[in-house]
């Protein structure tokens, strides 16, 4: 992989942002004004915003506590640049994210995605580094689209 930093998110970032959530189809950009918006409020707090900087930004993840829970967090958000994927980009960022959590006294890392048959190779992905299938709600999103919870203990 060639030389990239791990850093926490910028506004300046949002736009790099918004083109690869909209070239990974993740939700529609319009949406990161308000997702962020907490984040930047207070940076200190506990969601956590990560770019993948190689030249450019090229990767993003976002991630937070789950509420009421005692060392349980959930990665909402991880996209890689699609001209980008496959470099080890991904697996870099979510090692940089599981060591964080780890030395932050989180226990349980939960990752959320689709059942579709697209989304097959995110799967794998999860499932590579050591993420098992917690649970499955079928017609989660829509008809025919399952919610596959996966789970690691840091």
């Amino acid at each position: 992989m060639p030389d990239s930093s791990i850093r926490p998110l910028h506004k300046a970032d949002l736009r790099a942002v918004a083109q690869i959530v909209e070239q990974t189809d993740m939700f529609p950009a319009e949406m990161l004004d308000d997702m962020t918006a907490p984040y930047f409020a207070d940076p200190q707090g506990d969601q956590r915003w990560l770019v993948l900087e190689q030249d450019e930004v090229r990767a993003v993840a976002y991630h937070a506590p789950e509420p009421l829970t005692e060392g349980t967090c959930n990665l909402l958000l991880i996209a890689v640049d699609p001209a980008a994927q496959g470099r080890g980009l991904g697996t870099a960022l979510m090692a940089r994210i599981e060591s964080d959590l780890a030395a932050a006294a989180t226990r349980i890392l939960l990752v959320e995605t689709s059942g579709k048959d697209e989304f097959a190779r995110t799967r794998a992905f999860y499932a590579r580094l050591g993420y098992n299938v917690e649970a499955m709600i079928r017609d989660y999103y829509a008809d025919g689209d399952d919610k596959v919870i996966f789970r690691k203990r840091l």
